[in-house]
């Protein structure tokens, strides 16, 4: 006889599956933003009921049904054409461009260098250019012409690892498969997270736990349907903190390729170095990762004429890193501060963490300091783009504050809601300081509850740093 509280489960997840269906396939981000704010809403909710559920479901069906409920999640995804974001177009071009035997890094896309390699697909013309998100290019005089790729005029962004797997995807491709191999890959490595994060609930925390990953919405959206790539970083980034504990080398070089993949990863490396007393100890996981990084380069350097830096610098001023008052960056802290202060007091808070991290973090449990620093940035940046958020989910998975899925929300709503006729900035600007709320409550909450420090997370597991 099946248990009600896992059928009961199981309900919530068929009806989370049943919602996010709905949602990719709606395709209102720029005719119904509004309305696919709300279907968005609707399965933030019941993910938060499932897993709340799951609570009560038997440890033995538990990493079944999270398993299981993965795959699901996940091929919600490829119900559908990227729906929200034209990035996985681009790396579709990278890796046509890569197996012609020419460096991304070395043309834009609309150089008239690379035309024989265009498809109808990816650039479009006449009718095919309508919509919104069709980017205009040069073309021959008096026709129109138009590409699915943002940004044709800049240079790839993107770093080795992840131009090799989109040349990996591209090799492994049927012909005229389109976004589908993309999304596919997706699908595999958010269960491989899933996956992952099992093996490591297992021994070192609660692998209900797990589920904050495999159900949250944010993977069958951003990993699997927007095919971003940020979901192969994560993977490795999971995998590294889960080795480091043990075996600082290999951590270290798992992190690096995580790093490589797409930058934002390498935020974590605070949390791989918790409780470092010696410089020999942190050298053992910094050193690998920096050799990982320089290697993956190298291949790309040799073949590249110009920068593999692509466009990052230019895409570091666009996002208004630089300036505070640029897209609403630096959100929170312009609410408090003048916009001329944002960028010192980053530096200064963050600076303040990171050192906490490395001298109190627990070297046992390196997620916890790495979910501690990237969700502070987070905060911090308030950044608009929802993907980036998916390292975040996989560390709350890993560490259990659940409170911290809320900055992850927070950026979907502003992402989300762009298009929707609103003030952009308003809307991000609250939903950053409702998340920022929420993670201050779960904290005090926690504190209360745990006042010496320790909580039902901790177990009896108190494995130390061991050298390698």
């Amino acid at each position: 006889m099946i248990n009600p509280r896992t059928l009961g489960t199981g309900l919530l997840l068929a009806a989370l599956a049943t919602t996010l269906v709905l949602t990719v396939r709606h395709d209102g981000y720029y005719t119904d933003s509004v309305g696919l704010a709300c279907r968005y809403a609707a399965c933030w909710l019941l993910f938060a009921l499932a897993v709340r559920s799951l609570r009560k479901v038997p440890v033995r069906h538990a990493a079944a049904m999270i398993l299981g409920g993965s795959v699901i999640v996940a091929a919600t995804g490829l119900l559908a054409p990227p729906r929200t974001s034209s990035d996985a177009y681009r790396y579709a071009w990278d890796g046509r461009v890569q197996a012609a035997g020419i460096s991304p890094y070395d043309h834009t896309p609309a150089d008239p260098a690379l035309a024989p390699l265009r498809d109808p697909w990816l650039f479009p013309t006449g009718p095919g250019c309508v919509g919104p998100e069709r980017a205009r290019i040069p073309g021959p005089a008096g026709e129109t012409h138009c590409t699915r790729l943002n940004r044709p005029s800049v240079h790839t962004i993107y770093p080795p690892v992840a131009e090799g797997y989109f040349l990996l995807v591209h090799a492994l491709s049927p012909d005229d498969s389109r976004h589908k191999p993309l999304q596919t890959g997706g699908a595999l490595l958010s269960v491989g997270v899933t996956g992952a994060l099992l093996l490591v609930l297992r021994r070192r925390g609660n692998p209900r736990d797990a589920a904050y990953w495999a159900w949250c919405p944010a993977v069958p959206v951003e990993a699997v349907n927007n095919a971003h790539a940020d979901v192969l970083g994560v993977l490795l980034a999971v995998a590294g903190l889960a080795v480091v504990v043990r075996h600082r080398a290999v951590g270290g070089a798992l992190l690096g390729a995580a790093t490589a993949t797409k930058l934002l990863p390498a935020i974590v490396l605070p949390g791989a170095l918790s409780g470092v007393r010696r410089w020999r100890d942190a050298a053992a996981v910094l050193l690998p990762a920096a050799a990982v990084v320089a290697l993956t380069y190298l291949p790309y350097v040799l073949l590249s004429d110009g920068s593999v830096l692509g466009y990052l610098t230019g895409y570091v001023e666009e996002e208004g890193y630089e300036d505070a008052s640029a897209r609403n960056r630096y959100a929170l802290l312009r609410v408090v501060l003048p916009d001329g202060w944002a960028v010192p007091a980053v530096a200064v808070v963050m600076l303040c963490v990171v050192g906490y991290v490395l001298l109190r973090g627990d070297p046992g449990r390196p997620w916890r300091g790495a979910l501690l620093v990237t969700g502070t940035a987070f905060l911090l940046l308030t950044p608009g783009y929802s993907w980036y958020a998916l390292l975040l989910v996989a560390l709350v998975a890993l560490d259990g504050r659940w409170e911290w899925l809320t900055v992850a929300a927070a950026g979907a709503a502003k992402y989300v809601t762009t298009q929707s006729g609103g003030d952009a900035d308003v809307i991000g600007t609250t939903a950053y300081a409702v998340a920022a709320a929420a993670v201050l409550t779960g904290c005090v909450l926690r504190r209360v509850r745990h006042p010496h420090g320790r909580d039902e997370r901790a177990g009896t597991d108190t494995a130390q740093w061991i050298p390698s």
